[in-house]
């Protein structure tokens, strides 16, 4: 078979086809042809906000990892949130690296000497600023929450994390189970 493409996968079915177009090795378009005709198949809820939070995560200025978080009720985006410093201090980039790294700490240790605000205390910080409730909220991810974030969504009222990749913080993992909060990870 002959692919217009360089990376494009074709499903058969009965009754059915379906054509998924890459670049990058991520889908950029997925078609289906059915008895109705050719159609574009629409992303669920949970792709279309991570979308999203993929999207936030490029405001990031922090040198070692970029985060983005959205926190969403009744598929409603009420706030996004990015790591980076507090507004109106000078970011990592401008000052020339990251103090954490320079002295050799690894990740998921001693956060109290980043200078960044992770991305979802940023965004529970943009809710309660504009007045927002996060109560029964879900939040999108680009990377499981560390233990302090974890906690803070606890009492934040966030109900279900929807995140991509997992981080070195299994205390962040079990106090969220404690707590009852669905957690849905979705593939890289």
């Amino acid at each position: 078979m002959i692919k217009p493409f360089p990376e494009m996968k074709v499903v058969l079915g009965k009754g059915f086809f379906r054509i998924q177009i890459l670049t990058n090795s991520k889908s950029c378009a997925i078609f289906e042809k059915t008895s109705r005709g050719m159609e574009a198949l629409r992303a669920s809820w949970d792709e279309y906000f991570m979308q999203i939070a993929e999207i936030v995560k490029t405001r990031s200025t922090c040198l070692r990892r970029q985060v983005g978080a959205v926190i969403v009720k009744d598929n409603r985006i009420i706030t996004t949130g990015y790591n980076g410093a507090p507004s109106g201090l000078m970011h990592c980039t401008e000052l020339g690296g990251c103090e954490r790294e320079r002295l050799g700490i690894p990740s998921g240790q001693r956060h109290e000497l980043c200078r960044a605000l992770h991305a979802e205390q940023n965004a529970i910080i943009q809710a309660a600023n504009l007045g927002i409730s996060t109560d029964d909220g879900t939040i999108y991810i680009t990377l499981q929450p560390c233990v302090i974030c974890a906690k803070m969504l606890i009492n934040a009222g966030i109900k279900r994390i929807v995140h991509k990749g997992e981080y070195p913080d299994e205390l962040s993992r079990r106090i969220l189970e404690e707590a009852k909060i669905e957690i849905t990870i979705m593939a890289e």
